[in-house]
């Protein structure tokens, strides 16, 4: 997106911010999902529960990036949790079992700014019970969810540049990484050089989808996963020239469906399916990706991931581009997408009546899977099987 210009100067500035206000402060709520619950910390209530699987020996690695810590006895944990519970800045929140109550972790929203409307979170302690959990990601879903709800427009993530466990943490979870700030702090009389991450209030919904596609229970299998958390965040089709959507590209993304799907209102007569939700709508449900051509897009690829098959919703061109061979390569960046997700069966579906798009895709390998018949129109299923 281009930068506004000055009336006066001609300089370039920043677009207006919808929101200028200060963001509302984050409170001691209780955050409710599947795995765990996340409460405002009590030293005294979730103490005993913490202490045994964070403090003593065999627990040192826990505390090694961490400003406090690590702790030998829990009357020093205890003094220490005491602290954090009394904080308002940082935030404390205890994460525990939703089906036992017994807390697992802590996490804490901080460096609170709200007349910026930027907040971090920071201070997670994952004990062994709550590590490499679905508890353990539905817990950083809750907090940045609540976040975003409040109304805050960036969410950052920062850690010790050696914290490789924690860099890579970040990344799956759908946080971009912005850059190294040398020698920023001294921790525990060491020299810290801080990783910084963030995501953006635009780009939360696609990176929500990610999250709860790979909490829903299709997806986590006893023992396992089929979609990747990380493959899921991705922010690139490796191969390919696209970009993941924001909020910011709705007004556009809508534009350019009508352009490419309008003309086939009087093949149908019925409104394209593609034109049935509105653009904000996909853009919460689904996989935006786009390819864009003189700052503006040129063609959008809609995916609809499932722990089975990658479902292409949408595949339009702008009618100027149309001819140019950008459909090819949407359609390769679908199957590229497929196998990032380690997916084999690529589906979608068409009006019958648009028999040049069944058979642009049946050149391209779909074959009819099935007809099916709605109230007002049919529709053509094509599949393919990836080799």
């Amino acid at each position: 997106m281009s930068p506004d210009r000055d009336a006066v100067t001609g300089l370039p500035i920043g677009h207006p911010v919808a929101q200028a206000g200060p963001a509302p402060a984050p409170e001691r709520i209780a955050l409710h999902g599947r795995h765990v619950v996340i409460v405002p910390l009590d030293a005294a209530a979730h103490g005993p529960d913490l202490a045994g699987g964070a403090v003593g020996p065999g627990k040192e690695a826990l505390w090694q990036y961490m400003a406090a810590g690590p702790f030998d006895d829990r009357a020093a944990f205890q003094a220490y949790l005491e602290g954090c519970a009394a904080s308002s800045d940082p935030l404390f929140y205890a994460i525990l079992d939703s089906a036992t109550g017994k807390a697992m972790g802590h996490a804490s929203l901080m460096r609170i700014d709200r007349a910026n409307r930027v907040i971090e979170v920071g201070n997670i302690l994952y004990t062994p019970a709550l590590q490499r959990t679905p508890g353990a990601t539905e817990a950083m879903r809750l907090l940045a969810g609540y976040v975003f709800d409040l109304g805050y427009r960036r969410y950052e993530w920062k850690c010790n540049a050696l914290n490789a466990p924690s860099r890579r943490a970040a990344l799956r979870l759908g946080f971009s990484y912005e850059g190294l700030f040398r020698q920023a702090v001294i921790v525990k009389g060491r020299n810290r050089d801080t990783a910084w991450f963030a995501m953006l209030d635009g780009e939360w919904p696609q990176i929500r989808q990610g999250f709860d596609r790979w909490l829903d229970p299709a997806n986590l299998p006893e023992g396992g996963q089929r979609l990747g958390l990380g493959a899921l965040n991705q922010a690139t089709i490796p191969g390919t020239a696209l970009r993941r959507a924001t909020s910011a590209d709705a007004e556009a993304f809508a534009a350019l469906q009508v352009a490419a799907y309008a003309p086939n209102r009087p093949l149908l007569g019925v409104e394209p399916v593609p034109l049935l939700t509105p653009a904000s709508d996909v853009l919460a449900r689904y996989e935006v990706w786009l390819a864009e051509a003189d700052g503006a897009p040129a063609g959008a690829l809609v995916l609809d991931p499932a722990p089975d098959h990658l479902m292409i919703w949408s595949v339009a061109v702008d009618p100027a581009r149309q001819g140019s061979g950008l459909g090819n390569a949407l359609l390769a960046a679908a199957e590229r997408r497929a196998r990032d997700l380690d997916l084999s069966e690529l589906r979608l579906y068409t009006g019958d009546k648009l028999v040049r798009n069944i058979d642009w895709y049946a050149r391209r390998g779909y074959a009819t899977e099935r007809i099916e018949d709605l109230p007002d129109r049919r529709l053509v299923h094509m599949h393919k099987v990836l080799a």
